[in-house]
Formats: structure tokens, sequence, C-alpha cells
């Protein structure tokens, strides 16, 4: 998608891409806020065309701050918010040329995985409306997906970028955790946020790590690594590589088709030139690890959201007193999914309840991160299916949140955010017209080898994006 745009003119482009947003919006709902061409965010680009992304439209999640437009983060607390500074990774893009198009949609304060819960509206699948884009960072994946941009930023604290890729058929690339600086963005759990991108090809996903990678001394989480020329290096040559199939994702999948699309792929990689193993967690431990996410992200959401109350920060409504103003305020704006993430995580946080829920559940994270590096020990890479399933109907009623199914293949990608490793979701194939993908995971640090497999499993599937409702 970025040679389509490269070297073209900037307001072309532009112009081009700020139609289609509007056609994306129309269609499935997944813009907040557009960009106009006067706007700095576009003018300052505009003297950087010499840059890597150099009159590439892009988006941004609505919880990445910029200056003098509107930032929400999709929740209505914040309808009055406009930062007087760009985060970190805004100041990179300009720099390297790229048009900011528009703010995409989210599921509110970054919490939840169906972009339904946003302030604007549910965000429709871009293949299928009735169902759901996926979450947080609905609105990203379903913009790439439509083609309205060449690319998009996403925050992934769960599996917020490379479950919404997955079901709109993009690939998703949550890099290792301190790669990319997170100074700015509107923060869920901050010892498991990382910022990452949605793009149409691995290629894309690497030039735009190279962009947007470095230290950044205004996060104190920023890793001290030189970005490397990762696009130039990409290498899918699978010799001498060892990929760990996750058996206790695959035995809790239903779905034939996917396991089938999967399995043909392992045969290729292994035609390709590499070893395949399979790998297991203990089954109780894998089991422990959405409770336990849970817990650790809650209870640092309701840390990190204590100002917006209404007297220090976000909309205010009226009361008879402070107590009162805050309870209004929250009530009015805050969703329901909120308030009750909220009132887990405070909770969690009573003195009285640390020992026994918060400091369990971080033990518990050492245990799965013990578990993960211990099988890195075997393997350069941990590859599963991303989803279970395709993307679910928009009214389906919630899974059985005590099936393996649930628990295991349906939010494995977890792992990567309690061990902050590098993690890539690449389209695979279909199932009933709607997208399936697969997702590779390697050590931390290791940004490099992600991408050389995710290149190889790319070439491997041969995906190509459907027309149809897109």
């Amino acid at each position: 998608m970025f040679e389509h745009y490269k070297n073209g003119d900037p307001k072309t482009n532009y112009e081009k891409a700020n139609q289609s947003c509007h056609d994306s919006q129309d269609k499935y709902n997944d813009v907040v806020t557009f960009v106009d061409y006067d706007h700095p965010l576009i003018q300052e680009a505009l003297h950087h065309q010499d840059g890597p992304l150099a009159a590439i439209p892009i988006a941004l999640k609505d919880n990445v701050n910029t200056k003098d437009l509107k930032t929400t983060a999709c929740c209505h607390i914040l309808d009055n918010y406009i930062p007087q500074y760009n985060a970190t990774i805004v100041e990179k893009l300009i720099n390297a040329g790229a048009l900011i198009m528009v703010k995409s949609s989210m599921d509110e304060l970054a919490m939840g995985g169906t972009n339904l819960t946003a302030s604007t509206g549910p965000v429709a699948n871009p293949y299928d409306r009735t169902r759901i884009s996926g979450g947080s960072s609905g609105g990203s994946a379903a913009l790439v997906a439509s083609g309205a941009v060449a690319m998009a930023i996403g925050t992934d604290t769960g599996d917020s970028i490379r479950k919404p890729a997955a079901y709109c058929g993009v690939v998703g690339f949550k890099p290792t955790y301190g790669r990319i600086s997170r100074y700015g963005i509107i923060p869920y759990s901050s010892s498991l946020d990382h910022v990452g991108v949605f793009t149409t090809s691995v290629k894309d996903a690497a030039i735009s790590l190279e962009v947007l990678a470095g230290r950044d001394d205004r996060d104190m989480t920023s890793i001290n690594e030189k970005p490397e020329p990762y696009a130039d290096l990409l290498n899918s040559d699978l010799h001498g590589k060892t990929i760990g199939i996750i058996g206790n994702v695959i035995d809790s999948i239903d779905n034939e088709n996917i396991l089938d699309q999967f399995n043909a792929l392992v045969d290729k990689l292994k035609a390709n030139g590499a070893t395949i193993q399979t790998v297991y967690y203990d089954e109780a431990l894998l089991k422990t690890l959405l409770p336990s996410y849970y817990l650790i992200a809650n209870c640092e959401a309701s840390a990190n959201h204590s100002n917006l109350d209404g007297l220090r920060f976000g909309v205010r409504m009226d009361g008879d007193d402070p107590t009162n103003v805050m309870i209004n305020s929250r009530t009015h704006g805050l969703g329901p999914l909120i308030r009750k993430r909220f009132v887990i995580g405070s909770y969690g946080l009573f003195e009285a309840n640390q020992e026994k829920l918060f400091k369990k559940a971080q033990r518990i994270r050492r245990l799965l991160v013990n578990a993960t590096m211990d099988l890195f020990k075997h393997v350069d890479g941990l590859l599963a299916p991303a989803a279970p399933t395709i993307a679910p109907k928009m009214d389906t009623d919630s899974a059985d949140q005590l099936s393996d199914q649930y628990l295991i293949a349906d939010n494995w990608l977890i792992l990567g955010n309690f061990t902050g490793s590098p993690s890539i979701t690449v389209p695979l194939g279909y199932d009933h017209g709607c997208p399936i993908a697969t997702n590779i995971m390697t050590k931390p640090f290791s940004d490099q080898l992600c991408l050389d497999l995710a290149s190889a499993i790319e070439q491997a599937s041969g995906f190509e994006p459907m027309k149809g409702d897109r």
C-alpha cells in the first residue's frame, strides 16, 4: 500500500484519502475526527516530503494526543479535551512526512475488545457490516481494511491491535514493550500498554517501525536501543528456524475450517525449511491468564484515570458539593463497562485486597512469563491462530467465558503483553467470506526476527483481500 502513494503529490493524496475516509466513515463509522488540510498536522508534514512516509495517508487512534485537535479516547468525559502538545509518535510521523487524515474510533478509554463501546457508536467490519471490527483499536483496523488509509496507529494492552487485525484481514504489529514511546498516549494499563500499527503488508509494518521506534526520555519505559532498518533487513528464509505451535490453543478451537487452513500453512512453512514443534503450557496455569490480566489491567486503569473526576479533569457535571460533582461527572461521562472495570480495579487496590488479588495476579503473570521464556529456549517463535472464530456478529450474546476456547484460544495473545514480546497478526484466509489470521510471537527485543517470520508466513499464506462490501 505504501508503494501506491510513494512519490505522489501530497495534496492529491490528501484529497483522495479524505474522500476515502469519509466513505469509510459512512459505511463503518470508524472515524471520530477529520483533519483539515490547513491543520498544522498536515501543513508541518508538507515540509518533510523527503521522509520515509512522505505523502502517505495514515490514521491515529483517538487516544493519541494531537495538539489543537480534540482527543477523546471515545469517552464522553473527555468530550472537551483538546491537547496542548503532540504525542512523541505524532512528532515522528510528521517528521517522516505522513499525512494524518483522521482520529479513529476505539472502545471507550481503550477498554474492550469489540469497538461497540465508543461514545460515537459501534464500528462495523468492512467485510460484513453486521459483524464487529474488534477492539479496542477497531476504527484503525477498519480504516486500513477499507483502503481509506495505508497505515493506522493502534494501542494494544491485551490484543487490541492483533485481534482487530485478524477480524479485518490486515497486518497488526505490536513490537517489544518500550520499543515505541507512549508519551502523549492516554493510558489504559501502564505495564501492559504497547503502541503498534495496522498495515496491509509486513514490509509496510517494518517501515512504520523504523519511523516510530527509538528512545524517548519523556517515557521512562522507553528502551535505549536504536531503530534498525527493519524493512531492508527483512528475510523470509526459514531454514534454521524452529517454530513452536501452541498445542493448548489448537486443542481449544472448534472451527475446523480455521484449523484446516492453519495446518495447511504449517505444512507450507515446513516445506519452506522451518522446523515445526508442538509445545504446551501447563493447562491450569494458562487458564489463569485472562483473570490475571483483568485484575492487573483494571487496577492500573483505576489508578491511571483517577483524575477523570470532573474536578481536576474532564467534563464537569453540576453537584451540591465536590463529592456529588465527581459522582455526577463520572456517572454521566463514563460508560457502564468502564464503571464496572473501575470498580473491579478499585476493589483490587484496596489495601486489604492487594495481597490476595492484585499482587497474586502479578505473581501469576511472572509464572506465565517464565513459562514463555522457557519455550523460547527451544523455539524461535510461537505460532497459533490469532482468533478461534471469524468476527462475531454485533448482536451475538457473550461467549461462554469459562470455556477453553474463550479462556485460551480467544485470549492467548495476552501473553505478548505479559512478556512484552513482539507479536504480529498476519491474514491467513477466509471462512464464510470473513478473514481469519494467524499470529507469531518471538522473545522480547527480537523485533526483526518477528518481522522475518511474519514475512515468511505472509508469503506462504498468499492472502488476497476480497472486494465485496469493502
